[in-house]
């Protein structure tokens, strides 16, 4: 696996724009916009890491993609491209996690 499923996940996420919210829940969640995306988001994030604390593999897992599924969601409700996200994670490659931090602008 690569980063090729993600991509091609946020492809449809995009995709599901045109769709209409009786068919997409995607479209469903687009349409209550970012604010209600990114709350959705906070309680997958809640999920993944009940599920990584004590929970088994396979729930771990399931949530982990949940969370991501509902990032990219976020990501497309404010107009951010994931390619973009990408970029960001590809720069810092190669670069001491605590060097990044400590560059970061306070």
């Amino acid at each position: 696996m690569s980063n090729d499923v993600l991509s091609r996940l946020a492809a449809t996420i995009k995709a599901r724009r045109g769709e209409t919210a009786s068919t997409s829940y995607t479209r469903q969640l687009l349409d209550k916009g970012p604010a209600h995306c990114a709350k959705k988001l906070g309680e997958e994030a809640i999920e993944t890491v009940l599920a990584g604390a004590g929970e088994g593999d396979d729930a771990l897992r399931a949530e982990a993609a949940d969370l991501i599924y509902h990032l990219l969601v976020l990501l497309e409700a404010r107009g951010i491209a994931f390619d973009d996200v990408l970029a960001v994670l590809d720069k810092r490659t190669g670069q001491s996690g605590l060097a990044e931090k400590a560059a970061r602008p306070r």
